[in-house]
């Protein structure tokens, strides 16, 4: 008999916090065999700087449930997700940081909870051990996203929860460029709660989204979700169309039927600059629409791997 199919598989993306893996895998092996179940963790380093492949290639040698992806290059967390997603055998199946700041402790939570017939258990994190810019930042994606979009979301949730393989099964075949873990999950529909767990401060390194990555992901984002931004462009311009009919017909007025000289050569120049920026404004929008079809269009892998640990057949 070949070894037992693994319960649990829990996926790690793994970016900048080497010196925590070894903790990280021992309190997740730990946590999971007293549920208890059988297990598989898939560290993926998403071309970590301070070379923590090395510590992952250790780690998979000494524990064969411990498989290591190596990609080519830095895709980013939500690709390197993606990844190791792609190569789960779990029947259900955790996300969570690298950094341990999501508690590995709290697996055992999530799946106890997802026991009471939920597909989906998302870990709600109350008090955030993390920066007020980084909380207000979150809060602020989340109420523009939820506008653009017409999503209620939870600005308190981010990649830690657990799925069962049939969700797994749905994200996988959702192939597009611009990804977002917790908001694919949420936009499925399956059938979802949440518990409240504990947040730690971080044990190594520090944040890779600067303020400028949250703009740009959350421009991908609502861009790859949305066409309202489109529709609102469209209804500027045709009040702006509006407006300057309106105007237009009162100046009309003024000179056949008050026998009052228009004049104003500044306003008229400041009208036109005013309408000028308006439009390359709404053809850069319609510019990201383009730009973000044609990466779709491509058809380029969305992430691609150099080196595989302990692989195992799906």
């Amino acid at each position: 008999m070949g070894p037992a199919k693994p319960v649990i598989s829990v996926v790690v993306p793994v970016y900048g916090c080497r010196s925590c893996l070894r903790d990280l895998c021992e309190r997740v092996r730990t946590t999971i065999l007293s549920i208890p179940a059988d297990y598989e963790i898939i560290l993926v380093n998403d071309s970590s700087p301070d070379h923590a492949w090395q510590t992952i290639t250790d780690l998979a040698l000494e524990d064969k449930q411990i498989i290591g992806i190596d990609l080519a290059r830095n895709f980013g967390q939500h690709y390197a997700i993606t990844a190791g997603l792609d190569h789960t055998n779990g029947d259900w199946v955790v996300v969570m940081d690298c950094d341990l700041q999501d508690r590995p402790e709290e697996i055992s939570s999530l799946y106890h909870k997802a026991q009471e017939g939920y597909e989906v258990v998302f870990a709600k994190r109350v008090e955030r051990q993390d920066s007020w810019l980084k909380k207000m930042s979150s809060k602020v994606f989340y109420r523009v996203y939820d506008y653009f979009t017409g999503q209620v979301s939870d600005h308190t949730v981010a990649n830690f929860s657990i799925a069962h393989r049939k969700v797994i099964e749905g994200f996988r075949q959702m192939r597009e460029q611009s990804r977002l873990y917790p908001l694919f999950l949420q936009w499925m529909g399956f059938k979802s709660s949440n518990i409240v767990v504990e947040h730690n401060e971080r044990s190594e390194g520090k944040s890779s989204y600067n303020l400028k990555k949250l703009v740009t992901l959350a421009t991908d984002t609502i861009i790859a979700q949305s066409n309202k931004p489109l529709r609102l462009s469209i209804q500027l311009g045709f009040f702006l169309s509006l407006g300057s009919f309106l105007y237009g017909l009162y100046l009309f007025m003024r000179y056949f039927f008050m026998d009052e000289h228009v004049q104003g050569w500044t306003s008229v120049m400041v009208s036109l600059y005013f309408i000028a920026g308006l439009m390359f404004f709404n053809f850069g929008i319609i510019g990201l629409y383009i730009g973000k079809v044609f990466n779709e269009v491509k058809g380029r892998p969305i992430y691609l791997i150099r080196e595989q640990i302990n692989e195992k057949k799906q």
